[in-house]
C-alpha cells in the first residue's frame, strides 16, 4: 500500500483528522468540563470550547458505587455520579455551547464481558446505539477501556473479544455510521505480544489509544504504526511519581503548578509533537481528583487537582501551546476536517 511521508496509509481512518492536526478533548466530569449553565467554573469557561468532551457509562445493571446503583447505560441520558462527579452525555448535546464538538465515550465492560458476549445485555447495546446515532455527530466509542488494567479490570481475554465483536457487530447492523471504535491501553506494561493477542482486529478497531499518567507509550505507538491506525491519548493527567511513591500534583499552588509543567506538561507536549505522524487526538482529565469520593484513598490520584485553570502559570503556557492551528477545537468547520465515512 502506497503511503504518505509518517509512515500511514495515504487513506485516513474513520474522523482522523488531516496529518499534523490533533484532536482536543477535555474530561471527565461536568464540573470540571464547564461550559454548562449549572456547571460554569470548569475548563470551558476559561479556555477555547475543544473539539470533543469525554463522559463514561458501561453495560452493567446492578452493583453499586458511592450510593449509584448502575441500571445501564448510566450518565448517557441523564445526570449521575457514581463517585467521580456528575456525568450526562445529553447534556452536551443539548446545550448549545457544544453544538460543535464530538463525545468520547468510555465503555465499562468490567464483570460483565461474558454477559454481552453471550447476548445477555443486547437491549443496552442497542440503546447505546440509537443514542449514538441520534446524536448526529462524531462519537468516539473505547470499549472495555483500558483492557490490560489487569489489577482494576480483570477481564477475560476470551469473552472481552467476543464482546467487542458483538458490539460491533450490534452497530453496523443498525447502520450506526458515525461511530469510531477506539481500543485502549493502560498505557504501561504490555508488549507488543500482549497487545496483538488482545487485539480485536483490524476491520473491527478503528482508532488505538492508551492512558497517559506518566511516560509515553512507545509499545502502543509502535503497535499502531503497524497496523495503520491513528493513536487516541484517552485519557491524560498529570501523576508524578518518585521513588515507587505518587506526590503532590495540586495545580492550585503556583509552585507545584511550575514543577508539574516541567516534570509532566512538557514531555506530554514533546509526546504530541514528536509523534504527529502516530497521535491524532487526545484527551486531558481536566479534576480535581483530590475532592472526589473515588478518589480519596486511591495512592495514585488522592493528591492530584489536575484543572488547568487553577493556576495562571500553567494556564498562560497552556493556551500559547493550544493556539497553535494543529490543535482542532470546535468549531463549525471542524468536522469537514474529518473523515466521516469508513
Amino acid at each position: 500500500m502506497p503511503v504518505n511521508s509518517s509512515g500511514f496509509g495515504n487513506s485516513r481512518t474513520k474522523f482522523e483528522p488531516k496529518d499534523g492536526n490533533c484532536l482536543v478533548f477535555i474530561g471527565q466530569d461536568m464540573a470540571v468540563v464547564g461550559g454548562l449553565d449549572d456547571y460554569s467554573n470548569g475548563y470551558c469557561d476559561y479556555f477555547k470550547i475543544p473539539a470533543g468532551i469525554t463522559i463514561y457509562t458501561g453495560l452493567a445493571k446492578g452493583g453499586v458505587s458511592y450510593g449509584h446503583y448502575f441500571k445501564g447505560n448510566d450518565g448517557i441520558k441523564t445526570t449521575v455520579n457514581w463517585g467521580a462527579g456528575d456525568t450526562c452525555g445529553q447534556c452536551y448535546l443539548e446545550n448549545d455551547n457544544f453544538n460543535n464538538s464530538m463525545i468520547a465515550v468510555g465503555l465499562s465492560m468490567v464483570d460483565n464481558e461474558k454477559k454481552i458476549a453471550k447476548g445477555e445485555h443486547d437491549k443496552l447495546i442497542i440503546e447505546l446505539a440509537q443514542w449514538i446515532k441520534d446524536s448526529e455527530r462524531p462519537i468516539f466509542l473505547r470499549v472495555g477501556y483500558e483492557f490490560d488494567g489487569w489489577d482494576w479490570n480483570h477481564y477475560n481475554k476470551k469473552y472481552y473479544l467476543e464482546a467487542w465483536k458483538r458490539i460491533h457487530t450490534i452497530f453496523k447492523e443498525m447502520q450506526v455510521t458515525n461511530v469510531a471504535f477506539v481500543w485502549q491501553s493502560k498505557g504501561t506494561g504490555s508488549n507488543q505480544e500482549v497487545l496483538e493477542e488482545w487485539y480485536p482486529g483490524d476491520e473491527l478497531v478503528d482508532w488505538c489509544a492508551y492512558s497517559y499518567f506518566g511516560n509515553p507509550d512507545q509499545e502502543m505507538l509502535t503497535f499502531a504504526r503497524r497496523h495503520n491506525k491513528p493513536v487516541f491519548i484517552a485519557e491524560a493527567t498529570p501523576v508524578l511519581e518518585q521513588g515507587g511513591l505518587f506526590f503532590n500534583a495540586d495545580l492550585s499552588d503556583e509552585e507545584i503548578a511550575k514543577r508539574v509543567w516541567e516534570q509532566w506538561f512538557k514531555g506530554f507536549i514533546a509526546t504530541l509533537n514528536t509523534n504527529k505522524d502516530a497521535i491524532k487526538a487526545f484527551s486531558y482529565i481536566n479534576a480535581d481528583w483530590s475532592s472526589q469520593p473515588m478518589w480519596t484513598n486511591n495512592p495514585v490520584f488522592q493528591k492530584v487537582d489536575s484543572r488547568i485553570q487553577e493556576s495562571e502559570y500553567l494556564s498562560k503556557r497552556w493556551k500559547e501551546e493550544m493556539a497553535n492551528p494543529r490543535y482542532l477545537q470546535a468549531s463549525p468547520e471542524l468536522w469537514e476536517n474529518l473523515k466521516l465515512q469508513k
